[in-house]
């Protein structure tokens, strides 16, 4: 199986996308894709966010789209029928992690604590999503774990920001970091993309 991070490639940006409709869905990810960046991860959090993700793979079909806020079974199937390249979750249980085990695509399992870092490890996951990273004790969490935990890297997401990125990226054992503040509410509102753009050029150095 590719590795999340192998998908990446040299992107250090997870970009997400939660747009209101499948057409401003596009248009964030055609702003995201003029940055320069390859991968971007659709959030299941509104009603057209799987509409979205499938409209996104079929305007754009050199771009890897995957989908986020995977929590169950059912969620994961209507995603991997919606065209998503890869899964992220914001949590794990043993039976979540025993669906995404043979779901077919890269898998970025989302983890809080230890215990839940060390169920993922089990599972043989060695790259994981932490979630919330600000409220879940941040950078000095990952570096206090990082002796623990030699053999897994991170994606942290939620609280992540323009200001704070590099304390995060600065860590030998992250690799990526992931947030929303490249999609900020007034842009969406005044159609203003290449703040958009601007802002994914910005955060993916």
């Amino acid at each position: 199986m590719t590795s999340f991070s192998s998908l990446m490639g040299n992107q250090i940006l997870l970009p997400i996308i939660q747009a209101d409709s499948p057409t401003q869905g596009v248009a964030i990810a055609k702003a995201m894709r003029e940055a320069g960046l390859t991968l971007v991860e659709v959030v299941l959090r509104t009603e057209s966010s799987l509409a979205t993700l499938s409209a996104i793979k079929t305007e754009f079909p050199d771009l890897i789209v995957g989908a986020g806020t995977v929590t169950n079974a059912d969620i994961l199937k209507q995603a991997l029928a919606a065209g998503a390249d890869f899964i992220i979750t914001p949590a794990v249980s043993e039976k979540l992690l025993e669906h995404l085990s043979t779901c077919g695509v890269p898998v970025l399992p989302g983890v809080s604590n230890t215990g839940e870092i060390l169920l993922a490890r089990e599972f043989g996951y060695q790259e994981l999503k932490l979630f919330p990273a600000a409220l879940s004790g941040g950078a000095k969490f990952l570096a206090a774990i990082s002796s623990i935990f030699q053999d897994i890297k991170f994606c942290p997401t939620g609280g992540v920001t323009a200001e704070n990125k590099a304390d995060y990226l600065s860590l030998s054992n992250v690799f990526a970091v992931g947030g929303t503040w490249v999609v900020k509410k007034e842009w969406l509102a005044d159609d203003n993309w290449q703040a958009i753009t601007d802002a994914c050029i910005a955060g993916n150095k």
